[in-house]
């Protein structure tokens, strides 16, 4: 029987109502193991709405309260982390080792916003005038909304709500149709660890979903993490309906690597970024450019760990890398190693066309190594989201820092170098918003923020860390004067307010 997965409405489940439901494959056997119902308007609105009637209660709660749930949310989660890791290898196809590893980095986030009480706290000026004092506080904005990617169904909705939620907001998540389950999952341990009814609930569903959120008067922020065209039409279509908006948008990370670098460490690092998770990461590392005459050395160092790795199903502990999410995004990956060739790339492996005994229909795809693609190569241009890691030649520093500066992505980059000097040049030179040296997948902990430049991010703030606060808040400046009970009647005055 074919499980369905339904919304989390108002605290409880809600089965679909408007008769539309999407496939969801294992894609290590390529077979369909779930239907997701997907949400009409009238759903989406009934979601809203028990948000907003939350609100009314959870807005106004104390930061005591709001603390003592997450913490408790926090011990269910992390009693549960393999459960919610076999969910995601089930419907996604990322290893076991992988998922698990996002749900941790999902908990960093929720340890985050266990001690929101530090970040909310106000500024008090006393005496900025005579007996007048001056505060500052924060306050959260009532209704937000989240829309998520496949490629994180855990970690990314917690990069959102657990903050929102925390900040005494009420939460509508919008989550990937593709890998629905671990988001239900969440919002039954949220209820279990004491959560209101009402404060998060999930809508399944596509465009329809989407679009109600984006224009829903009671929604107030939208996050938003996902390719570069949908970030760019969130943003303008959220914005046009007057919604604070962070979305953050696709990527095409360089790694650039210097001649006196440690090589075999440099190619240990491209092979990880590059292939982890089947390179379906916003965060992977998809260009290497090497700078000088190490380029045939480390492009071999690469060819020699690439073809080492075990490729399987992500439920056996000996698979190294899983399947793509789908055959047809598994198809679209291997076109562009199939033209590489014809545009001027020398194509040192080619994993298309590979296959897992016994589990011939899953939607395999093996390791592809492109060397001396051209930028003007659309297997360099676009972000592939596969197991696909393009290598460029550069003769200088200078040529390479230009090279990556002229991407129009600016989500993640690495030097992988020994010279201080040049690393330090090269975090200052560079056009990305996240920078590791000698670290392949520079993505920030919890306390500090997620975010890209360029068109990796539509919006004026980053996710998670002082930002995330920051956006699920707003400020409020309080001006007091308590008059003195021996003062006399200043009287009338019609100047502007002074404060000396």
């Amino acid at each position: 029987m074919t499980k369905i997965v339904n919304h989390w409405i108002g605290g409880k489940t809600a089965e679909g109502a408007s008769g539309t439901y999407g496939p969801v494959t294992n894609p290590a056997t390529g077979e369909v193991t779930t239907k997701v119902a997907f949400a009409s308007v009238e759903e989406v609105d009934a979601a809203v709405a028990a948000a907003k009637d939350a609100f009314r209660t959870w807005g106004q709660s104390s930061l005591a309260q709001r603390t003592s749930i997450l913490f408790k949310f926090r011990a269910l989660l992390d009693a549960h982390r393999d459960e919610i890791a076999e969910l995601i290898t089930a419907e996604h196809g990322k290893v076991h080792s992988d998922a698990l590893g996002e749900v941790a980095r999902g908990l960093e986030i929720v340890d985050l916003a266990c001690g929101i009480n530090v970040q909310l706290k106000g500024e008090l000026s006393t005496q900025v005038a005579s007996r007048v004092d001056v505060a500052s506080i924060r306050q959260p904005l009532g209704v937000v909304a989240g829309i998520t990617p496949f490629n994180f169904p855990a970690m990314v909705p917690m990069w959102m709500f657990p903050l929102a939620i925390a900040c005494g907001n009420t939460f509508v998540l919008k989550p990937s149709e593709k890998d629905p389950s671990a988001s239900v999952r969440l919002a039954e341990l949220l209820a279990e660890a004491g959560l209101p009814d009402g404060v998060f609930n999930v809508v399944h569903g596509d465009k329809v979903a989407v679009d109600r959120l984006l224009e829903h008067p009671d929604v107030k922020a939208v996050s938003f993490v996902g390719s570069t065209p949908i970030a760019r039409y969130i943003h303008t279509t959220a914005s046009a309906n007057g919604k604070r908006v962070q979305a953050l948008g696709g990527a095409k990370n360089h790694m650039l690597v210097l001649p006196d670098a440690d090589l075999d460490a440099a190619a240990d690092a491209a092979v990880s970024a590059a292939y982890g998770s089947a390179g379906e990461r916003c965060m992977a590392i998809s260009a290497v450019v090497a700078v000088g005459a190490i380029g045939d050395e480390l492009v071999e160092k690469i060819r020699e760990r690439a073809e080492k790795i075990t490729i399987g199903p992500g439920d056996d502990p000996a698979s190294e890398m899983g399947p793509l999410i789908t055959a047809t995004h598994r198809d679209k990956v291997a076109s562009y190693v199939a033209g590489a060739a014809d545009e001027g790339a020398e194509v040192v492996l080619d994993g298309t066309g590979y296959t897992v005994d016994g589990f011939e229909n899953g939607h395999w795809i093996g390791i592809s190594l492109l060397d001396k693609v051209p930028t003007t190569a659309k297997a360099y241009q676009d972000e592939i989201f596969g197991p696909v890691l393009c290598v460029l030649r550069a003769e200088t520093y200078e040529e390479g820092l230009a090279l990556i500066n002229s991407s129009p992505f600016g989500n993640g980059t690495a030097i992988f170098t020994r010279d201080g000097g040049a690393a330090r040049r090269f975090q200052l030179e560079v056009e990305a918003g996240m920078v590791g040296v000698n670290v392949p997948i520079p993505v920030p902990v919890g306390y500090h923020s997620f975010g890209g430049w360029k068109d990796s991010l539509f919006g004026d703030h980053h996710i998670y860390g002082n930002d995330g606060t920051h956006f699920y808040t707003r400020g409020k400046v309080v001006t007091t004067r308590w008059p003195d009970p021996a003062d006399a009647p200043s009287g009338v005055d019609l100047g502007f307010p002074r404060n000396h």
